[in-house]
């Protein structure tokens, strides 16, 4: 049987929690700022409950922590627990910038083209 997002899969292990694309840009998201639940789904075109499993394997991972303020749920990278991890994570948004730029510019020499 299949296991689903936020099982045991990732048993807590920080670097199976990155492995994902997804949860790699909301650590990015709530790395410099405390935001809520809605603001980090409103960056991405998946489900609410996608959004909800990866930010439930995030904060298993020791990765992210989550306040409750009333009924609203605010996320924050944990920079302790993410600090030995920091040079890989930099080191890999800067590649997934580098390769933006790359498309970007593919993108537009083959609209001048047209």
């Amino acid at each position: 049987m299949p296991m689903q997002v936020g099982s045991r899969r990732t048993g807590g292990d920080p670097l199976a929690a990155l492995a994902s694309p997804t949860r790699r840009e909301i650590v990015r998201l709530v790395w410099a700022q405390e935001r809520p639940a809605g603001d980090i789904a409103s960056a991405f075109q998946i489900s609410w409950p996608a959004i909800s499993q990866n930010l439930r394997v995030l904060r298993e991972s020791g990765l992210v922590r989550e306040r409750r303020l009333g009924t609203s749920r605010l996320y924050r990278a944990d920079r302790k627990a993410l600090r030995p991890l920091a040079a890989y994570l930099r080191q890999m948004w800067e590649r997934d910038v580098d390769r933006l730029q790359l498309l970007a510019e593919a993108e537009e020499r083959s609209k001048s083209r047209t």
